[in-house]
Protein backbone atom coordinates (compact mmCIF):
# COMPACT_ATOMS: atom_id res chain seq x y z
CA UNK A 1 0.00 0.00 0.00
CA UNK A 2 1.04 3.24 -0.75
CA UNK A 3 1.69 6.43 1.75
CA UNK A 4 -0.83 8.50 2.04
CA UNK A 5 1.31 11.90 3.15
CA UNK A 6 3.01 13.87 0.56
CA UNK A 7 5.93 16.79 2.17
CA UNK A 8 6.59 19.64 0.54
CA UNK A 9 10.11 20.35 1.57
CA UNK A 10 13.38 21.69 0.46
CA UNK A 11 13.97 25.76 -0.06
CA UNK A 12 10.89 26.74 1.47
CA UNK A 13 9.90 28.91 4.70
CA UNK A 14 7.73 26.24 6.49
CA UNK A 15 7.45 22.38 5.17
CA UNK A 16 3.88 20.97 4.65
CA UNK A 17 2.68 17.71 5.21
CA UNK A 18 -0.16 17.19 2.71
CA UNK A 19 -3.23 14.29 3.17
CA UNK A 20 -4.92 13.96 0.63
CA UNK A 21 -7.29 11.54 2.26
CA UNK A 22 -9.27 14.75 3.45
CA UNK A 23 -9.86 16.77 0.53
CA UNK A 24 -12.66 15.49 -0.35
CA UNK A 25 -14.06 18.04 2.19
CA UNK A 26 -12.29 21.09 0.68
CA UNK A 27 -14.33 23.34 -0.92
CA UNK A 28 -11.35 23.90 -3.57
CA UNK A 29 -11.35 20.27 -5.07
CA UNK A 30 -11.99 20.63 -8.91
CA UNK A 31 -14.71 18.22 -10.30
CA UNK A 32 -11.75 16.67 -12.85
CA UNK A 33 -15.40 15.07 -15.02
CA UNK A 34 -15.64 18.45 -16.02
CA UNK A 35 -12.50 20.26 -15.37
CA UNK A 36 -10.45 20.22 -18.69
CA UNK A 37 -13.73 20.40 -21.04
CA UNK A 38 -15.58 23.62 -20.04
CA UNK A 39 -13.93 26.64 -21.17
CA UNK A 40 -11.54 28.88 -19.05
CA UNK A 41 -13.32 32.24 -18.90
CA UNK A 42 -11.12 35.23 -17.09
CA UNK A 43 -12.97 37.20 -14.43
CA UNK A 44 -13.90 40.72 -15.28
CA UNK A 45 -11.72 42.72 -13.01
CA UNK A 46 -14.75 45.39 -13.08
CA UNK A 47 -17.09 43.03 -12.40
CA UNK A 48 -15.02 41.38 -8.88
CA UNK A 49 -14.45 44.58 -7.85
CA UNK A 50 -18.33 45.94 -7.76
CA UNK A 51 -19.18 42.25 -6.36
CA UNK A 52 -16.44 42.80 -3.42
CA UNK A 53 -17.41 46.36 -2.88
CA UNK A 54 -21.65 44.90 -2.43
CA UNK A 55 -20.20 42.37 -0.46
CA UNK A 56 -18.11 44.97 1.72
CA UNK A 57 -20.86 47.13 2.39
CA UNK A 58 -23.62 44.26 3.16
CA UNK A 59 -20.82 43.06 6.05
CA UNK A 60 -20.78 46.91 7.10
CA UNK A 61 -24.53 47.09 7.38
CA UNK A 62 -25.47 43.86 8.42
CA UNK A 63 -22.10 42.59 10.13
CA UNK A 64 -20.26 39.36 8.98
CA UNK A 65 -21.60 35.84 10.02
CA UNK A 66 -19.05 33.39 10.93
CA UNK A 67 -19.43 30.62 10.79
CA UNK A 68 -22.32 30.41 8.22
CA UNK A 69 -25.87 29.81 9.06
CA UNK A 70 -28.05 27.37 8.77
CA UNK A 71 -29.74 28.75 5.75
CA UNK A 72 -26.05 29.16 4.22
CA UNK A 73 -24.64 26.34 5.27
CA UNK A 74 -22.86 24.38 2.44
CA UNK A 75 -24.95 20.96 1.67
CA UNK A 76 -22.20 18.14 0.50
CA UNK A 77 -23.33 16.47 -2.58
CA UNK A 78 -22.75 12.46 -1.17
CA UNK A 79 -23.65 10.66 -4.16
CA UNK A 80 -21.17 13.25 -6.37
CA UNK A 81 -18.22 11.99 -3.33
CA UNK A 82 -19.10 8.76 -3.57
CA UNK A 83 -18.67 9.10 -7.26
CA UNK A 84 -16.67 11.83 -8.39
CA UNK A 85 -12.94 12.51 -9.91
CA UNK A 86 -11.59 15.20 -7.72
CA UNK A 87 -8.34 17.06 -8.04
CA UNK A 88 -6.62 19.95 -6.45
CA UNK A 89 -4.43 22.89 -7.68
CA UNK A 90 -0.94 22.61 -6.38
CA UNK A 91 -0.38 26.55 -6.12
CA UNK A 92 -1.82 27.64 -2.57
CA UNK A 93 0.05 24.65 -1.23
CA UNK A 94 3.29 26.33 -2.49
CA UNK A 95 2.28 29.75 -1.45
CA UNK A 96 1.16 28.01 1.95
CA UNK A 97 4.97 26.93 1.94
CA UNK A 98 5.98 30.08 1.12
CA UNK A 99 9.20 29.04 -1.42
CA UNK A 100 12.48 31.12 -1.22
CA UNK A 101 13.04 33.57 -3.82
CA UNK A 102 16.72 31.28 -5.06
CA UNK A 103 14.09 28.37 -5.45
CA UNK A 104 13.50 27.56 -9.56
CA UNK A 105 12.28 24.48 -9.67
CA UNK A 106 9.74 21.62 -7.98
CA UNK A 107 11.00 18.21 -7.94
CA UNK A 108 7.97 15.61 -7.65
CA UNK A 109 9.81 12.50 -6.09
CA UNK A 110 8.33 9.00 -6.58
CA UNK A 111 8.11 5.66 -5.34
CA UNK A 112 9.81 4.44 -8.29
CA UNK A 113 13.17 6.45 -7.73
CA UNK A 114 11.68 8.90 -10.79
CA UNK A 115 11.78 12.17 -10.50
CA UNK A 116 9.63 14.72 -12.37
CA UNK A 117 10.92 18.63 -12.46
CA UNK A 118 8.55 21.33 -13.36
CA UNK A 119 9.91 25.72 -13.00
CA UNK A 120 8.12 27.00 -10.36
CA UNK A 121 5.65 29.03 -12.48
CA UNK A 122 4.81 25.28 -14.30
CA UNK A 123 4.28 24.21 -11.24
CA UNK A 124 1.83 27.21 -9.76
CA UNK A 125 -0.20 25.57 -12.68
CA UNK A 126 -0.34 21.47 -11.67
CA UNK A 127 -3.35 19.85 -10.42
CA UNK A 128 -3.41 16.82 -7.90
CA UNK A 129 -5.77 14.35 -8.79
CA UNK A 130 -6.68 12.40 -5.58
CA UNK A 131 -9.83 10.69 -6.45
CA UNK A 132 -11.11 8.50 -9.27
CA UNK A 133 -14.63 7.38 -9.06
CA UNK A 134 -14.71 8.06 -5.27
CA UNK A 135 -12.12 6.34 -4.90
CA UNK A 136 -8.63 7.48 -3.27
CA UNK A 137 -5.94 6.58 -5.41
CA UNK A 138 -4.45 3.86 -3.38
CA UNK A 139 -2.43 1.17 -5.86
CA UNK A 140 -0.19 4.54 -7.14
CA UNK A 141 -1.13 7.34 -5.67
CA UNK A 142 -1.82 9.06 -3.25
CA UNK A 143 -2.02 11.75 -5.91
CA UNK A 144 -1.45 11.73 -9.56
CA UNK A 145 0.37 15.12 -11.31
CA UNK A 146 -1.74 16.46 -14.12
CA UNK A 147 -1.08 19.06 -16.12
CA UNK A 148 -3.63 22.13 -16.39
CA UNK A 149 -4.35 21.86 -19.85
CA UNK A 150 -5.08 18.13 -19.07
CA UNK A 151 -2.78 17.25 -21.56
CA UNK A 152 -1.59 13.78 -19.94
CA UNK A 153 -4.58 12.92 -17.88
CA UNK A 154 -4.17 9.52 -19.77
CA UNK A 155 -0.24 9.04 -18.51
CA UNK A 156 0.05 11.56 -15.25
CA UNK A 157 3.03 11.38 -12.74
CA UNK A 158 2.11 8.73 -10.50
CA UNK A 159 3.24 7.30 -7.01
CA UNK A 160 4.55 11.01 -5.84
CA UNK A 161 5.80 10.74 -2.18
CA UNK A 162 6.90 13.92 -2.04
CA UNK A 163 7.64 17.64 -3.59
CA UNK A 164 11.08 18.83 -3.39
CA UNK A 165 11.43 22.60 -4.10
CA UNK A 166 15.41 23.77 -5.04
Amino acid sequence: MAETIILIKGDVTYQLTLDPTVWIFDDRKLDLTTYFITEKVAEDNEKYLRDMGAHWSREIMEGAVFPPTLKTERKFDRKGMLTGTFGMELNPFLKNAQVNDSATEVIFECSTNEEHSFSIEEASTLILKFSQDGKPLVADGPVHILLADGSNTDNPIKNVTAIRIQ
